[in-house]
């Protein structure tokens, strides 16, 4: 799990019609927390990996800011970097605040260490350069990807160009939490696993609990992973890849795990740190595609290396609770 700092690099009715099911990249996640805890997760629904090459941005529209003014400014988007996000995998991106410069509470506060230890990718934390990570409860976000030297929406949250003030509530008139409770404002928010791709057109009005769970605020322990119907159809379809699952995950300190790959045998798994430190490695005595490991792990958070008969491998992320 590689952390990199990300630069803005260059300038540049709810409607699924344009995407098919578990075609593109989409939002797995939305933690909006107190303080700088603000992070993204996004999934691949499919059976391959797809590779980000500046071809990707994320946008933010700033108190019910239109398309027209955010797609114009810089200082609103953020032009994702090389990544490669792996089949049924994610990733995670975090505004920069990993130094606290101020006593908290306040504007400089860091990120909190659990959110920290989740992420993949810290954002530019200069307000001035680019704020797509600053989201608020107020605020829609849309993932884009640059098709046809154009920027086509893949992925909507919220209702651009509609401010809330301050928040989308769960149930009408889903604005202001004057009916119901706040769900987009101090609210973790993980995307329903039967959802299996992303708005694509501006939806009116934006309803978040069709597609949306809600965890407490500053809640990170889904990060990291996604459960979504795509996994469980792509390898049916696919039982010729290398798509590993593990299972139960988060495990409890001290069960037994279970990994299954499609299409290899497992030879062996190592675990990893959130250091990336080798903790751990089981050598299977009889290489088979589904296999059952005794980790003996402590509370954390883990990288797990499967490693194949052919000496390739793959990685799952792993939470021992």
């Amino acid at each position: 799990m590689k952390k990199l700092l990300l630069t803005v690099l260059t300038l540049a009715a709810v409607s699924v019609t344009n995407a098919q099911n578990c075609s593109d990249l989409f939002f797995s996640e939305y933690v909006e927390g107190s303080g700088n805890n603000k992070a993204l997760e996004i999934y691949n629904p499919t059976a391959n990996p797809i590779t980000i090459n500046n071809d990707y941005r994320i946008v933010r529209y700033n108190n019910g800011m239109s398309a027209a003014t955010a797609h114009a400014s810089a200082q609103t988007y953020v032009i994702l970097g090389h990544h490669v996000i792996q089949p049924y995998d994610v990733w995670v991106i975090t505004v920069d605040k990993r130094d606290a410069g101020a006593p908290c509470p306040g504007n400089e506060c860091a990120v909190d260490a659990a959110l920290q230890a989740v992420s993949d990718t810290f954002v530019t934390p200069d307000y001035n350069i680019c704020w797509a990570l600053y989201h608020n409860g107020n605020d829609a976000i849309s993932l884009q990807k640059f098709v046809g030297g154009n920027w086509t929406y893949v992925d909507i949250f919220g209702e651009i160009g509609v401010d809330p003030a301050p928040s989308w509530s769960d149930m009408p008139p889903l604005y202001d939490g004057s009916a119901g409770a706040y769900y987009t404002l101090d609210q973790t928010l993980i995307r329903k696993s039967s959802v299996q791709k992303g708005v694509t057109v501006n939806p009116s009005p934006f309803i978040a609990p069709a597609e949306w769970d809600s965890l407490p605020r500053n809640t990170y322990t889904q990060l990291g992973f996604h459960n979504c119907n795509c996994q469980s159809i792509g390898l049916a379809e696919n039982t010729q890849t290398s798509q590993v699952k593990v299972f139960p995950n988060p495990a409890v300190s001290g069960s037994a795990l279970t990994i299954y790959a499609a299409g290899k045998n497992i030879a062996s798994v190592n675990f990893y740190n959130a250091l990336g430190q080798l903790v751990k490695t089981v050598a299977i005595e009889n290489p088979a595609v589904k296999v059952s490991v005794d980790a003996g792990l402590s509370k954390g958070i883990y990288l797990s290396e499967i490693v194949f008969e052919d000496k390739s491998t793959t990685a799952e992320r792993l939470i021992i609770e």
